[in-house]
Formats: C-alpha cells, sequence, structure tokens
C-alpha cells in the first residue's frame, strides 16, 4: 500500500471523525465530543492497517479496547445518582471506529465510509425533528409501516422469480411493482400524518394525488354532497391531485423504463401544464382559503395490495393478448378500460413492455407514451362520473370545465404530435 493511500485514508478518517464530534461537542456536555471523536476513528484505521502486518486480532482487540473505555464512565455514573447517560453517544463512537477500519478494509470503496461517517452525524444531529416525528405517528400509522416491511422484506424475496402465461407474468415482478406503488402511497400517508389535516390547499391536493387521487376525488365530492366542503375549494383540490398523477407516471417509469422518458416526458409535461394553468388562476383567486384534509386511509393493506397485484397482472395479461390476437390498436382500448379506475397499472404494463421489446417492436417506441396518455385521459372521465355520483352539480360543472383544457388538450397532442 503507497504511504499516499494511506495518508488520504487517516486525513478521511479524520474529517469524519471531526464531523460527529463536532456534532456531539455542540448538542451534548460531557460525552466524546470534537477531540475523542476522531482520535477513535483514526484508531480504527491505524488498527485495520497495522492488522495487514500483525493480524486481525488487533482491530478486534482494539474495538473491544473503545467499548471498555465507553463502558466505564457510564458504570460510574450509574453508581451515583446521575441519571442514565444513554447508549447513543457510545454507539457512534463504536461505529466511527469501525468506520476508520473500514476506510482501510474496503479502499476501494472508500464513498461508503464516507456516507455511513456522514450519515451517523446527520442522525445525531436530527435527534429532535426524528423524535418529533416518531410521537407524530399513531398505532395504525406505525402498522402501515410494519405492513409495507411485510410487503417489501417478507413477502418479495420468497416469490418465484419465473415467468408464467404468455411469459409475461412473473410473480416477482408483479409484486415489486406492488412494493413500488405502496411505498409511494405510503410516502404521501406518512407525508399527511406528518402535516396533519389542515393542510392547505395546494399541500392537500399534492398529498392527496399521491395517496391516491381517485380516493381524493371522491372524498371531496362526497364532502360537497353534504355540505362540509365549498364546491370552489374542492374542485381546486382535485384538479391537483389529478396533477400529481401525471407526475407519478414520470415517477414510475424512470424506474421502470428510464429509457421511455425521452419519448414520454415532453407530451405528458405538455398535458400537465394544461392542467396546471387552470389550477393556478383558480389558486390566486382563492389564495387563504383553508380546506382541512379528510382521513386519509392506511394504503398498505394486505387486500389492496392483492387488487393492485391482480389488477396489474390483468393489464399484461390483456396488453400481450390483444398485441398478439388483435394488434397494436386493440391496445388503446385496454389503456381506456384499464385507465377509467388507476393508472398506476396500465403506466407500468406499458413501461414494462416498452423495456422488454424495444428491439424487437419499434412501435412500441411511438405508441407507449399513446397509450398512457389516452389512459390518462379516461382516468379524468371516470373521476367527472364519481363526482356526478356523489357530489354536487355544482362541483361537476365546475371540475368539467376545469378539466376541458387538459383533456381536450390532450386529445389534440394524442392525433397531433409529431
Amino acid at each position: 500500500m503507497s504511504t499516499s493511500l494511506i495518508f488520504q485514508q487517516l486525513g478521511i478518517s479524520l474529517l469524519l471523525g471531526l464531523l460527529v464530534g463536532l456534532q456531539r461537542q455542540h448538542t451534548e456536555a460531557d460525552v466524546p465530543g470534537l477531540r475523542t471523536f476522531p482520535m477513535i476513528t483514526v484508531l480504527g484505521t491505524v488498527a485495520a492497517l497495522a492488522s495487514n502486518v500483525i493480524g486481525g486480532w488487533l482491530l478486534t482487540a482494539g474495538f473491544l479496547g473503545v467499548t471498555i473505555m465507553l463502558l466505564f464512565p457510564n458504570l460510574i455514573r450509574l453508581r451515583g445518582e446521575h441519571p442514565d447517560p444513554g447508549i447513543t453517544t457510545d454507539i457512534a463512537a463504536l461505529l466511527m471506529y469501525m468506520v476508520g477500519a473500514l476506510l482501510v478494509l474496503l479502499p476501494d470503496q472508500t464513498s461508503v465510509a464516507v456516507a455511513i461517517g456522514g450519515g451517523v452525524a446527520v442522525l445525531l444531529q436530527f435527534k429532535p425533528e426524528l423524535h418529533g416525528m416518531a410521537k407524530r405517528l399513531g398505532d395504525n400509522d406505525l402498522k402501515a409501516i410494519m405492513q409495507f416491511v411485510l410487503l417489501s422484506c417478507v413477502i418479495l424475496p420468497v416469490l418465484p422469480n419465473e415467468n408464467y402465461l404468455l411469459g409475461v407474468l412473473n410473480p416477482r415482478e408483479i409484486w415489486l411493482m406492488v412494493v413500488l406503488i405502496v411505498g409511494i402511497s405510503l410516502f404521501g400517508y406518512i407525508a399527511y400524518k406528518y402535516f396533519g389535516r389542515d393542510a392547505g390547499i395546494i399541500l392537500g391536493g399534492c398529498l392527496g394525488g399521491a395517496i391516491s387521487s381517485t380516493a381524493t376525488t371522491v372524498s371531496h365530492a362526497r364532502r360537497t354532497g353534504v355540505g362540509e366542503c365549498d364546491a370552489r375549494v374542492a374542485s381546486l383540490v382535485i384538479l391537483i391531485a389529478s396533477t400529481v398523477v401525471f407526475v407519478r407516471i414520470l415517477l414510475l417509469v424512470a424506474v421502470v423504463a428510464p429509457s421511455l422518458l425521452v419519448t414520454l416526458s415532453p407530451p405528458v409535461l405538455a398535458t400537465m401544464l394544461l392542467m396546471l394553468l387552470p389550477a393556478m388562476i383558480l389558486w390566486l383567486r382563492m389564495r387563504g382559503e383553508s380546506n382541512p384534509m379528510p382521513e386519509q386511509k392506511n394504503p398498505t393493506q394486505l387486500k389492496a395490495a392483492l387488487m393492485f397485484a391482480a389488477l396489474y397482472a390483468m393489464v399484461q395479461l390483456a396488453l400481450a393478448l390483444v398485441r398478439d390476437h388483435v394488434g397494436r390498436q386493440g391496445l388503446y382500448g385496454v389503456a381506456v378500460l384499464s385507465g377509467l379506475t388507476d393508472m398506476d397499472a396500465i403506466t407500468l404494463s406499458t413501461a414494462r413492455m416498452f423495456q422488454g421489446e424495444t428491439g424487437n417492436a419499434t412501435w412500441i417506441v411511438t405508441e407507449a407514451w399513446r397509450l398512457i396518455l389516452c389512459a390518462a385521459l379516461s382516468n379524468l372521465c371516470f373521476k367527472l362520473i364519481m363526482i356526478a355520483v356523489v357530489g354536487t352539480r355544482d362541483l361537476l360543472r365546475r371540475v368539467a370545465l376545469l378539466y376541458a383544457l387538459p383533456f381536450f388538450g390532450g386529445l389534440a397532442i394524442l392525433f397531433f404530435w409529431p
């Protein structure tokens, strides 16, 4: 190992130790701080360097020595009348020792050690915010997070990674799409819990779109029907939530088939702009009005996940059957029907079809975005139907007028976009 590399490792170790030590020195008293943390981190680096010559036992001995040194003053405090000092700083010190050693043990992965060291400093610094967030979460919210862990860390790994039925249905890939959708919805749900029901109109619409734009539309339409919400406010929230759908489309495609973004982004962004224009005009006329959000449902329920998995599988199978036996024009019928109730399934299915057949069927390069946009326009029509069923005529009239520009503009994009 060259001398320059050794000094580089020691320098990075020293800087990471200083970073964490500075945070501890600033926020805590009577704990290892600005001098101790750099020495612990550098000790880990030196022990790892020496273990290359002496043996790995030295690194282990150093870790045990640091552990004993950290425990000793805590035992003295506990024997007296001092309160429990906690173990956060001690764990951070032991972790930084290993970060220093990691710089030597994985010389080609320096960024990993730097990321860990920086992450330790961030976690220590944002203690009040993290504790406050934990206090805001109730039992049902923690249950939602654990259910997401069940979906992503327990169910996903055990599903078979094999193709069935025309080679388009892969249980693990289907469930991976479920995890992706549930993860996006869970993010919106946790954000809703953090900001509370008193979120403003814009934030309420954005969070509603992140969780479920269709559910947001139905809930606000029902509230206007019973006189709990003004039709003007509800129409703006519904329009913003529907605009977020296009953001979800771009996000899902970026994850599943990033190469499709080249052709998808311009027409989708153009249609989204046609939704943003009336939303901005209406918001400027309504600034300052409040909009308490209705209670949001847990998006990680196993039943809902299974329903989306079944819908996604059916859309995938329908696209494959129509493509092989009817022709590509029939795919638009599938897109319209699927988009009526859910945009995520048709977006993911089309993106995966594009990702798998770009080399064999060049037509999908130009048709994929049209299928997704066609489904999005169908989704707007379905929301109008739901408003007509559970909302007021005033809300239906307002939303129909707001949807007119993006709907007819979207149709023009479908037919005339090159």
